[in-house]
């Protein structure tokens, strides 16, 4: 008699990140690969997706080895393996939104089954129910769950208790007890505020502070960003903040940076930077990115001669330098340099300035922006969800119209509230600086501009404090400088 041929299965393991109790990895794989084998089936390695330690259930776009399963089950017809093999359910996913959705894209499209091995369900239709019940509970305590933790860390800020990551130069000893100063990476807090005291801008200081060999905390260079978070971070002044709660802390702060923290946020509040435009210390001259084409707008390009005496350094459009457009946009350095410190000393013989006032917003309103733009995002994310589902046989005609209405509404919700938040920025009160205070401000430009001993560096992030760009027209020769006051 010849034997019954395998069939095909398939094995997806997940370990939670609040479940303690749960098997690990290798004794899931164990459990399904023993409950396959009495089922008939024969699960091969290519077909085994286990997700890295840690990663949630809630959101299958952040899970990769669920994604990689899913494409591959729909890669043929029929799809590759007959039966996908779970621990529990909630290994599948702990949203029942997302898991009927999922289920219903291999059961309906792949002709896959799901089994859960340590949560037998009968066939029919009040097994499929029981499966129901069960995702629901799932992410009810999922949820639950999430909530008491939330709860839980509010109360021991609300106690004045360290539950937080500790941030550079400082390590936890446990129990809420206030962080404690780590040497070596307190070290490199210092000389990040200190290189950024002295003049250099972010980019310059992760790119210093990544030559002496300084690591962020988890081992990666610095970068503009990281930069910035440590100098706005307050703990180092002895503030603790969690989820806007906060309070004074006791752990030990030190002079070194306490002395240049708010010289240094009167810096990062006032250099305005536009989108697109890149810090002094990523170009050559202090006039590089600020500079543009009048025929094209594209930024002009420093260009060093080898031989100064037939021409001098100048800077030219690169659109221009690439075949882009016929007119030239060529500026001699020199001839650049001269113009812009000329005008400032016009500015300050008239007293007089044309420029644009650049409202700074409120912390609260840009984390409300931001707030609202993740969440169309991932609106996005769900009206494609709804067609692919309708599309996949999943829904009917009516179920999609239904969701479809239902996430108009939740568009217009989000649209509204962002008309709100402009309206808002429109009609507060402007906290002009007084004319005394900009023609001060551009006095002090000047100065440091002129100054042959000042290096480019401090030169250009001064000038960035007032000019927001420069724009060359060369039939005109004339320099179009565009002042800003913030």
């Amino acid at each position: 008699m010849p034997a019954t041929p395998l069939e095909i299965g398939a094995a997806y393991v997940r370990v939670s990140t609040d479940d303690q109790t749960e098997l690990s990895p290798d004794a899931q794989i164990r459990v399904i690969m023993d409950a396959a084998k009495a089922d008939g089936f024969i699960i091969p390695k290519e077909y085994i997706f286990i997700e890295k330690k840690g990663i949630s259930g809630r959101k299958a776009d952040n899970r990769p080895e669920f994604q990689r399963m899913i494409a591959i089950a729909k890669s043929q017809k029929p799809a590759p393996f007959k039966r996908l093999y779970l621990w529990k359910f909630s290994r599948f996913a702990r949203n029942q939104e997302e898991s009927t959705f999922y289920k219903g894209i291999l059961r309906k499209k792949c002709d896959v089954e799901i089994k859960s091995v340590s949560e037998p369900i009968m066939e029919g239709m009040f097994g499929r129910l029981i499966e129901t019940i069960i995702e629901w509970f799932d992410e009810y305590y999922s949820i639950n769950l999430s909530g008491e933790v939330l709860r839980g860390m509010t109360e021991k800020a609300l106690r004045e208790g360290y539950q937080a990551t500790p941030c550079l130069g400082y390590r936890a000893v446990g129990e809420g007890k206030p962080f404690v100063v780590e040497e070596k990476s307190y070290a490199i807090v210092e000389y990040i505020f200190q290189t950024y005291h002295s003049g250099k801008d972010m980019t310059a200081t992760a790119r210093a502070a990544n030559a002496r060999g300084y690591r962020t905390r988890r081992g990666n260079l610095f970068d503009r960003r990281g930069i910035n978070r440590i100098l706005a971070n307050r703990f180092y002044i002895g503030e603790v903040i969690w989820n806007g709660y906060s309070f004074q802390g006791t752990h030990e702060v030190r002079s070194s940076v306490t002395s240049l923290f708010d010289d240094v946020q009167k810096r990062i509040e006032k250099e305005y930077r536009p989108q697109k435009r890149r810090e002094v210390s990523n170009n050559v001259h202090w006039l590089s990115g600020l500079l543009k084409c009048s025929i094209c707008g594209g930024s002009l390009g420093y260009n060093r001669s080898n031989d100064q005496k037939k021409r001098p350094d100048f800077f030219q459009c690169w659109k221009y330098a690439k075949g882009m457009h016929p007119g030239s946009c060529c500026l001699a350095v020199h001839l650049a340099e001269k113009a812009v410190i000329e005008s400032l000393e016009e500015v300050l013989e008239t007293n007089e300035l044309e420029y644009e006032y650049i409202q700074k917003t409120d912390d609260a309103v840009n984390a409300e922006e931001v707030a609202i733009q993740e969440a169309l995002a991932r609106l996005e994310v769900k009206e494609r969800r709804i067609r692919e589902a309708y599309e996949n046989e999943i829904d009917t005609l009516e179920e999609y119209k239904q969701n479809k209405l239902r996430l108009k509404a939740e568009r217009e919700e989000l649209m509204a509230d962002a008309e709100r938040l402009r309206r808002q920025a429109e009609q507060s009160p402007a906290k002009v600086p007084s004319k005394e205070d900009i023609m001060r401000q551009i006095a002090h430009v000047h100065e440091i501009l002129a100054d042959p001993n000042i290096s480019y560096e401090i030169k250009g992030n001064a000038l960035r404090k007032i000019v927001k760009e420069i724009v060359f027209d060369r039939s005109q020769g004339h320099l179009h400088i565009h002042f800003y006051i913030s």
